[in-house]
């Protein structure tokens, strides 16, 4: 569902308090109205932000992606960034790629997940889309990247063919990824969309950094409340466009959602219920991560609201609090990108990091205690 759409906030200014438990009160989270900022070119999923070492100088670098083309562009904070160059992947996956997540070895390579959507051939309707997760290294600054092939992806037999919706029909994607503090795990937090309601939402899944140069079949996923570490199989899948050839890959069942959607897409039923597109980061003012997400109240995916998460760790799925939200309506792709030089990126910010949604940002967002 890589595709433009913007639905006008209805309100711009939160507090968010929760309780989990009696002893338990979620941060405070509110949307400040600030100057605009732009990302170079067009952005139709998250963009990944890093800072690095270029020419002796550190500067910050950003990965946009639109309809299917990523591009980098760097600078010296997020409000003085230069033009876009394309990126180039090596071998190309087929068809379009937007890159989400990027994580840095902190020597020289950065490693870049991304959002790859094949057509529903198998369903004759090459008009819809069946995402999956790729990966891919650099040691470039993202310029030129090496690809490590699939990361997650569904089995065929979970599209659904017959499915009204207006972008994709199945698989997963629309994806962000944190590599855990002890640098043990990187944690995929992504949308699934396959026929069962039951499988449909926001889901976990984590691979051993120390397998990040070969991550086909070593996942693990959040299934039934423990980390699944043999849930992949392999399987006979179709070529790259323009090759007769087929290719053995791994596919992995579903997760357990966080959340289940009230409304399942897929069904027949214009109307959706249903939370998609994380973005994660550690907000070192609460010393917690946060996610933010989309809610989808139909099949085109508008905007219900955006709305928030908080866990203390990443290896306990469960401790994800329940969503509330901080704004109405809002556009897709809400991340924040921190503003504090040198260190704030899209995956790590301080108490007032900036808010952006499709590349655009109106608004500061306060995190407290």
């Amino acid at each position: 569902m890589k595709s433009p759409f913007w639905a006008t906030a209805g309100l711009v200014l939160y507090s968010c308090i929760a309780h989990t438990s009696a002893a338990v009160v979620l941060p405070r989270v509110a949307l400040v109205s600030a100057p605009t900022i732009t990302l170079p070119g067009a952005v139709d999923s998250n963009s990944p932000v890093m800072w690095d070492l270029e020419d002796g100088q550190r500067k910050m670098f950003v990965l946009t992606s639109h309809a299917g083309v990523p591009s980098v562009s760097s600078g010296n904070d997020v409000s003085r960034l230069g033009a876009t160059s394309e990126v180039s992947i090596t071998p190309h996956p087929g068809y379009g790629v937007w890159f989400e997540a990027v994580v840095s070895d902190d020597v020289e390579t950065w490693y870049g997940y991304y959002h790859n959507e094949w057509p529903a051939t198998r369903c004759g309707r090459e008009d819809r889309a069946v995402p999956r997760i790729g990966g891919a290294k650099s040691t470039d600054h993202g310029r030129t990247w090496t690809d490590l092939g699939p990361v997650i992806q569904a089995f065929q037999s979970t599209t659904a063919c017959e499915s009204t919706n207006r972008y994709v029909i199945g698989g997963v994607g629309d994806l962000s990824v944190q590599l855990d503090q002890s640098k043990q795990y990187l944690y995929f937090f992504y949308s699934q969309y396959g026929r069962d309601p039951r499988s449909q939402g926001v889901a976990i899944a984590r691979l051993q950094w120390a397998d990040r140069d070969r991550p086909g079949g070593r996942i693990e996923l959040w299934r039934g409340g423990i980390w699944e570490p043999e849930a992949s199989r392999r399987t006979l899948l179709p070529g790259l466009p323009g090759t007769e050839r087929r290719r053995l890959e791994w596919v992995y069942p579903s997760a357990t959602p966080l959340v289940a959607p009230a409304l399942p897409w897929h069904d027949g039923d214009d109307k959706v219920d249903a939370f998609w597109g994380p973005s994660v980061h550690w907000n070192t003012a609460v010393e917690q991560y946060v996610m933010l997400l989309n809610r989808a109240r139909d099949e085109n995916y508008t905007q219900e609201g955006i709305y928030v998460s908080f866990a203390p760790r990443l290896d306990d799925p469960s401790l994800w609090s329940a969503p509330q939200k901080i704004m109405n309506g809002g556009g897709w792709y809400p991340q924040v990108i921190g503003s504090t030089p040198n260190i704030g990126t899209d995956k790590v910010a301080a108490g007032s990091p900036r808010f952006f949604m499709f590349g655009k940002s109106e608004h500061i967002i306060t995190f407290q205690k």
